[in-house]
């Protein structure tokens, strides 16, 4: 069965987005962002909030921009086709390789789940991410931990959600500073 994974930035106090809406402290150096772009390629399909959606759409068209880097072009290729599930009661439409969910989180996840598939099926967004951890599921936890407080704003942990009892699976130190973590789910 397809694992059902959370991965975001986060600040050491825990937000994902701080108390003015600004997420600039998680732009990746270049080697945090080699290791997102492997952690993509072993994603089958995206589930994203409204917000998460409106910010990746830059990847949407980037591809088309010059002054692109290589990696940022390798980014696009694989973020392009890669499928996304957009949650959404205002969007009338997306665009790309997306379609607006159907059902509930929970709904979408079994429907992907029993469908034939590879990959991690990824939640971005901490809203999202909260309506699947409460109905348990979400398989692995993984967090990108920048060195800095922020003070408040969105926080990556739902702040509702029940005791769910975690085992490291991986860490990893950057030269940045920015401490990777996944956690599994005990089950």
């Amino acid at each position: 069965m397809r694992s059902v994974t959370y991965s975001m930035s986060v600040s050491l106090d825990g937000y994902i987005v701080g108390p003015d809406g600004d997420f600039d402290w998680t732009v990746p150096d270049e080697e945090v962002f080699r290791f997102w772009i492997d952690e993509i390629r072993e994603v089958g399909v995206h589930l994203l909030g409204r917000r998460l959606y409106e910010t990746m759409l830059y990847w949407e068209t980037a591809d088309q921009d010059p002054s692109l880097d290589d990696s940022m072009r390798e980014w696009t290729s694989l973020w392009k086709p890669l499928p996304k599930v957009v949650f959404s009661t205002t969007l009338p439409a997306v665009r790309g390789n997306a379609r607006l969910a159907s059902g509930s989180p929970a709904e979408e996840i079994e429907r992907l789940r029993a469908e034939p598939g590879e990959g991690d099926i990824a939640i971005g967004g901490a809203t999202l991410a909260a309506e699947a951890a409460a109905s348990g599921l979400i398989d692995e936890y993984r967090a990108m931990v920048y060195p800095v407080l922020v003070g408040g704003g969105i926080p990556f942990f739902p702040r509702r959600e029940r005791r769910v009892d975690l085992e490291l699976a991986e860490t990893r130190t950057f030269g940045s500073g920015v401490v990777y973590l996944r956690h599994r789910v005990v089950r």
